[in-house]
């Protein structure tokens, strides 16, 4: 997917796999890699683009909206990017194809439940969606948060037979709890999921958490 050589994340020290894809351009086969890397701070404005281009895109799939999103001034979206590729307890990560940037997602351990991995704002584009990039992201945080020796990856997805939700079904999330508003006066309902990443024994129950929600 991307040209680039994959920097390794501060924080995880991983080198997401590259598995080749097959895609068609202009009537013409050529080889197109997704991959999948780590941000670096200075990329805030590639960042922001694709957050914006997915809050466009998929304005109910999210708990923030392209309103909100698109009044921030550029400060903040850089020091946004800049304090989450600085802290262990972040992975924002994106998707490439020969250097196009064509998703992102992002891993974040909350200092108050240090036990969770959350994943959000995952987002592909759609002219690459079926050729791997979404599968990639979610397991590059799941790989992220096996090194952070956390004992699950939450998720939200909106309610609803998906090609998000299928995605994360065939990764190993499961349903926990019930569904909760996508956002404050939103008729919009959101399903809580998990992957366990330890035994139950080990986990033990933690009912809060339960509701986290893409943001």
């Amino acid at each position: 997917m991307s040209s680039h050589a994959e920097p390794r994340h501060a924080a995880d020290g991983l080198r997401p796999r590259l598995i080749p894809n097959v895609r068609r351009q202009g009537g013409l086969v050529t080889n197109a890699a997704p991959t999948v890397r780590a941000f670096s701070a200075g990329e805030w404005h590639v960042y922001r683009d694709l957050r914006l281009r997915a809050l466009a895109d998929s304005p109910d799939a999210f708990g923030s909206t392209l309103a909100e999103e698109t009044a921030r001034p550029d400060a903040e979206w850089a020091r946004r990017l800049a304090s989450g590729v600085d802290s262990q307890m972040n992975l924002p990560i994106i998707a490439e194809v020969d250097g196009e940037p064509i998703g992102l997602a992002w891993g974040r351990i909350d200092t108050s439940d240090p036990d969770v991995a959350v994943l959000y704002q995952m987002w592909v584009a759609p002219s690459h969606r079926g050729a791997g990039a979404g599968r990639r992201l979610v397991e590059t945080v799941i790989a992220w948060a096996r090194v952070r020796n956390v004992s699950s990856v939450d998720l939200g997805v909106t309610c609803g037979d998906s090609p998000a939700r299928r995605l994360y079904e065939r990764a190993g999330f499961k349903p926990i709890g019930e569904p909760q508003p996508l956002r404050a006066g939103s008729k919009l309902a959101a399903q809580p999921m998990r992957l366990p990443l330890k035994a139950a024994a080990e986990q033990g129950h933690r009912a809060s958490g339960a509701a986290r929600r893409s943001s």
